[in-house]
């Protein structure tokens, strides 16, 4: 039964990215942890292994079909990811289970109040 949980889990994540940008760290992790009892390392780099297949490839297609899609941008932001996302993970080893999970709380605290307060 969780397998199918887990497609559900990823619809979910899919039409919040497709609606809003936004799935992996805010929907996918969250669940991994609370709904199927995963470590936040464990939930951290099975949303990391979720995001290498091309699993945004039709909403960005949609998205760049109506002209919202700067491909020079998108390009050097996923450059920097790529580089970014191998050091992330190598620090993270170092951090504890509960400071992890902290971390990731504050920050998607911040990005809310930011998002709701400012124009």
């Amino acid at each position: 039964m969780s397998n199918y949980l887990f497609i559900v889990v990823g619809l979910v994540a899919g039409i919040l990215s497709g609606l809003l940008g936004i799935g992996g760290g805010i929907v996918m992790i969250p669940a991994l942890v609370y709904l199927f009892g995963f470590s936040q390392h464990g939930a951290q780099g099975t949303t990391l292994a979720v995001m290498v297949l091309p699993i945004g490839l039709l909403a960005a297609m949609k998205y760049y079909s109506q002209g919202q899609v700067n491909i020079t941008v998108a390009i050097f932001i996923a450059m920097g990811f790529f580089v970014g996302g191998f050091i992330g993970a190598s620090f993270v080893e170092h951090i504890s289970e509960t400071v992890l999970r902290r971390m990731f709380g504050v920050c998607m605290l911040v990005i809310a109040i930011k998002m709701i307060f400012t124009k």
